[in-house]
């Protein structure tokens, strides 16, 4: 890159400590703010003393915040993002939600992205496969492309589109992990774990290690988990669904949580 892209994360947990890191590696220059930056980043990232201090005269925010203060968030840097900004709201929350921070962006004139994280952060970091919507998800397609990030837009989208697929996808792959998880569970406390293990891999194509994939993500992301099963939740709910099984792996996750 000849002109690097200047680039802020706000939220420097697991998610985001992944995608400064390799965004630096990418060539970008990157700064940063986390209440509690607790994760190992690299030398060159700039850590801010604020969310407001860290988007000043970046091209581009990610906003990989927890949704219960994304809104907050919005409301903090509505008066201090410009027209030319890119705010790229990451967190794992319902499309409503995310129709309301960027109702709260608007009069800045931000070029608001509903980017969705369709996949595990570990291992691929910002690499993950990434969806975007909104207005504005063909320009930042292309203000990325020197990034060659895995990222997907929806044409002629809306804010919120995103948020949507990402969550009806979460029913299932949630829903298999936490079926999965107790099933495992019970053939330990019956002396079958090999039996069960066998019945589970003859649904899944075999992938002994996808089974305990299943079962370490559901317990080391339980907590984070949890939160995107309640946002599922509450879309479904709003569509006059009851959420019957999405209730189950939301209780089975909270359980997991805790188990640490």
């Amino acid at each position: 890159m000849n002109d690097k892209l200047k680039i802020a994360i706000l939220g420097l947990g697991e998610a985001g400590s992944y995608f400064a890191n390799d965004l630096v590696k990418l060539g970008a220059e990157v700064t940063g703010y986390d209440p509690n930056p607790i994760r190992k980043l690299d030398n060159s990232i700039k850590v801010k003393n604020s969310n407001v201090e860290a988007v000043k005269g970046v091209d581009i925010i990610f906003s990989a915040n927890l949704s219960s203060v994304s809104i907050q968030i919005a409301e903090e840097l509505a008066s201090v993002l410009t027209a030319n900004q890119f705010f790229c709201e990451m967190n794992t929350s319902g499309p409503e939600k995310k129709i309301k921070i960027a109702e709260v962006l608007k009069p800045s004139g931000v070029k608001v992205i509903d980017l969705a994280i369709m996949a595990p952060v570990p291992p691929k970091g910002i690499l993950t496969p990434l969806l975007a919507s909104g207005e504005f998800a063909a320009e930042f397609f292309e203000k990325v492309k020197p990034l060659n990030l895995d990222l997907k837009i929806l044409e002629n989208s809306q804010i919120g589109d995103a948020a949507t697929r990402k969550l009806l996808r979460s029913i299932v792959y949630k829903g298999i992990a936490a079926v999965v998880c107790e099933a495992m569970e019970a053939g330990e406390a019956f002396g079958m774990e090999s039996y069960i293990r066998g019945q589970i891999s003859s649904l899944i194509g075999g992938n002994d290690e996808l089974i305990d994939r299943f079962v370490e993500g559901s317990r080391t992301h339980a907590i984070r988990r949890m939160q995107e099963m309640e946002a599922v939740i509450e879309m479904l709910e709003a569509k006059g669904i009851e959420p019957i099984v999405t209730k189950g792996t939301r209780n089975n996750l909270e359980k997991l949580s805790e188990l640490k």
